[in-house]
């Protein structure tokens, strides 16, 4: 279609210049991109420049219609592509084609610790762009989990930078293997919501390099982003969206950076900054039309009348305004001016992939006298409590809340898969508890009808009741997506569970000692009867598929491989920047700003709980399986690596249980002698492998002189030092049973 559109285009102009003409250098697809995009902007007004620098819409910029070159639309789709908004509102425009496949969030995603999972979300993904005709999807995101109460966590791939940084890669690659440009968010250090456009953040050079910036490098570097969204919060007390550092130090000029730097909604403040500090495209300021006297809001932003007018009063010279255009037409180049395919909606292979993200994702914490998976064969009755087994997930949450085909949910799914599988045994459900019986997002609602009129009281006695004579206890618990939980806009404002789940789960253990626990979030919860429930899931928010997936795992159909991308913490003062007081951070009247200090610097997640010795609820990197693995043998290509080379280390995995699964070999590098202060260890290395029973297989791991190297703050760079290390290799941060030396040379 848009070679169609190209050749028409062409044969316009041809036949205006004459037939001796030759067609226009930005209209040649056999020319290099870079040539097309310095011809189109020799042949752009100054209007039409800044034109195409901020939105026309609530999720849409202006093209070049002159030139061929069309709208660019942007979608709020890290999970799934939203639905289609009104022109200048966040409500629904109320179309009835417009419902996606829920993909499972980046939580489940990082948990599967399988970059083949990543390539193959991006890829799925894609394509329901496509075929809702978007240019740009705004994710995925990968801030770092430093506190379990952000209540964006859901959105991000975990706590550890290596980690966020092997996933992101794969996903932005199958992304834009369909011409659809990622949008990775939100850079940088926006690590809550409750206050962040206030939020002042204040890091180390060394904290932000090694922890809060490596995803956003990789995603650059390795995935070669075409786009980067700005972050609400502040850095060294300058908006985020149009940051000198961050933006034209660090992001365009150190890692070269090639493509468009696109404001959060709203996240930009002013022109001057907004001219001079990077920001490539505007969204979302002003967007009610009511502001400056003007009826069209969009030509008060501070990328479009105030930035042109200041270039005719000679303010701003043009040398700013070619380097945004030439990136847009970049970006143009890459998405609206190629010849994609139409891509597809809601199809089997789409919710094919989301089962199999999911099933890779979901996580098997603990599992005390092997109850999971469910013995079908004994149990006769099954009780399911809890209104997360009942609850749409899959709206709400903030800009990644979706309007999905189709919803399976944990009650329904289990008892379709029992009915085919042991159609014999009685599934029943209880209530349990009261949360949220909303079901509505910016116009799109669940249909559902969760009103209650039983007493909290009441619901636990129903539940207990059933309880006592089922087989099998299924609790489906943890958060949702409302507002101070799992939500956009808010933090959290405890790390215990909500309406009183506690309870309910003390007197369902009281009253079955075969209970299981399911938690649905995108965070960590407080566990304080953890002793007394012998099997927990963590179920992440899965999307359209969320009761098969969890169905399998809790019948075998699947056997969990999930590992946790954070640390689960007991409590909050086992978190380094709770333990620290740096957490929500320090009221400034007078700047009108919040300052944030990351006191805990470098130590965030299983850093610190190595250096304080606390021991976690479930560390990171775990995660069981209804088989057995022996982790052995580990040797490496050298017993030493040249500063130029690396090093290749090799360990034997078997399985020796009796059904095929997947286990996870983490390695991680300890520095035995350092001129700074180091944690203990950090993942440097990690590789997926899936093995039938009695069967074994040798895993690689290769590191570089990277892996070995902390960020020195006087050099500005980052820095290996010669001397010994070790390498520690298991199947989670507490379980590293080898271990082994080496020397950088």
């Amino acid at each position: 279609m848009k070679i169609k559109k190209t050749i028409v285009m062409a044969l316009a102009l041809l036949a205006t210049l004459g037939s001796h003409a030759q067609i226009p250098v930005y209209l040649d697809e056999t020319k290099p991109i870079e040539q097309r995009v310095e011809d189109a902007l020799s042949r752009m007004t100054l209007r039409e420049k800044i034109r195409v620098l901020h939105a026309q819409s609530k999720f849409s910029s202006a093209g070049v219609p002159r030139l061929g070159f069309p709208d660019f639309w942007t979608d709020d789709g890290p999970h799934g592509i939203r639905a289609e908004t009104l022109w200048d509102q966040w409500d629904q425009a109320g179309q009835s084609n417009d419902s996606c496949t829920a993909f499972p969030a980046l939580t489940c995603l990082a948990a599967s610790w399988n970059p083949q999972m990543a390539m193959l979300y991006g890829k799925n993904l894609g394509e329901e762009a496509l075929y809702r005709r978007k240019d740009m999807v705004l994710g995925p995101g990968v801030n770092i989990y430093r506190t379990p109460l952000n209540g964006r966590n859901f959105e991000y791939m975990g706590e550890d930078p290596y980690l966020a940084s092997r996933m992101v890669v794969p996903y932005v690659q199958g992304l834009q293997s369909n011409g659809v440009a990622a949008c990775v968010k939100h850079y940088a250090m926006n690590n809550d919501e409750e206050n962040r456009s206030e939020d002042n953040v204040i890091i180390s050079d060394r904290a932000m390099r090694e922890i809060y910036l490596p995803a956003f490098e990789a995603a650059v570097k390795k995935g070669h982003a075409w786009g980067i969204m700005g972050a609400y919060n502040l850095y060294k007390n300058q908006h985020s969206s149009h940051n000198d550092i961050l933006i034209n130090k660090i992001l365009k000029g150190e890692w070269g950076f090639d493509g468009v730097v696109v404001s959060d909604w709203g996240a930009a403040h002013n022109t001057d900054e907004a001219v001079k500090n990077g920001l490539d495209l505007e969204f979302g300021t002003w967007t009610d039309g009511l502001h400056s006297g003007k009826g069209d809001a969009y030509d008060q932003y501070y990328l479009a009348e105030p930035y042109l007018k200041g270039i005719q009063e000679g303010k701003y010279t043009t040398k700013e305004l070619d380097d945004k255009v030439r990136r847009i037409l970049r970006l143009y180049y890459r998405t609206t001016m190629t010849d994609r395919k139409k891509g597809s909606m809601c199809s089997e292979a789409h919710y094919d992939a989301a089962r199999q993200i999911a099933a890779e994702g979901i996580v098997l914490l603990q599992n005390q006298r092997n109850i999971l998976p469910l013995d079908l064969g004994k149990a006769r009755r099954i009780l399911v409590v809890g209104e997360n087994a009942i609850k749409m997930m899959t709206v709400g949450g903030g800009s990644s809340s979706l309007k999905a085909q189709r919803e399976t949910l944990p009650f329904d799914g289990l008892k379709s898969l029992l009915k085919q599988r042991a159609p014999g045994i009685s599934v029943e459900f209880e209530r349990g508890y009261v949360g949220d019986t909303t079901g509505a997002y910016n116009g799109v609602t669940t249909g559902q009808n969760l009103t209650e009129k039983r007493s909290q009281d009441q619901l636990i006695a129903d539940a207990v009741e059933k309880a006592r004579k089922a087989d099998y206890v299924i609790f489906f618990g943890g958060l949702n997506k409302s507002n101070y939980q799992d939500a956009e806009g808010h933090d959290r404002k405890s790390y215990e569970l909500p309406y009183q789940q506690d309870k309910v789960v003390e007197a369902l253990a009281k009253a079955n000692p075969n209970l299981v626990y399911v938690n649905i979030s995108g965070n960590a919860v407080a566990m304080p009867w953890k002793s007394k429930v012998p099997a927990i899931v963590q179920g992440w928010y899965i999307g359209s598929v969320a009761g098969e997936a969890l169905a399998a795992v809790l019948t075998g159909d699947t056997n969990p491989s999930g590992k946790l991308p954070f640390t689960w913490h007991a409590s909050l003062k086992d978190v380094g920047a709770h333990a620290l007081d740096a957490y929500p951070g320090i009221w400034r009247p007078q700047k009108d700003i919040i300052d944030i200090e990351y006191k805990e610097g470098i130590y965030v997640g299983y850093r610190w709980t190595d250096l304080k010795k606390i021991k976690p609820t479930f560390a990171f990197g775990h995660g069981l399986s209804y088989t057995t693995f022996a982790i052995s043998n580990l040797r490496t290509s050298a017993k030493s690596m040249q500063s130029d080379g690396t090093l290749t280390f090799t360990v034997n995995v078997k399985n020796t249980g009796k059904r095929e699964g997947s286990e996870v070999v983490q390695l991680y590098i300890h520095d035995v002698k350092s001129s700074v202060d180091r944690p203990y260890k950090e993942l440097k290395g990690f590789a997926k492998v899936n093995l039938k029973p009695g069967e074994s297989r040798d895993v690689e791991i290769t590191i570089d002189k990277r892996a070995l190297s902390f960020y020195d703050e006087l050099s500005h760079d980052w820095k290996a030092e010669p001397g010994k290390f070790e390498a520690l290799v298991g199947n989670a941060s507490d379980n590293l049973s080898l271990k082994t030396a080496f020397e950088l040379k």
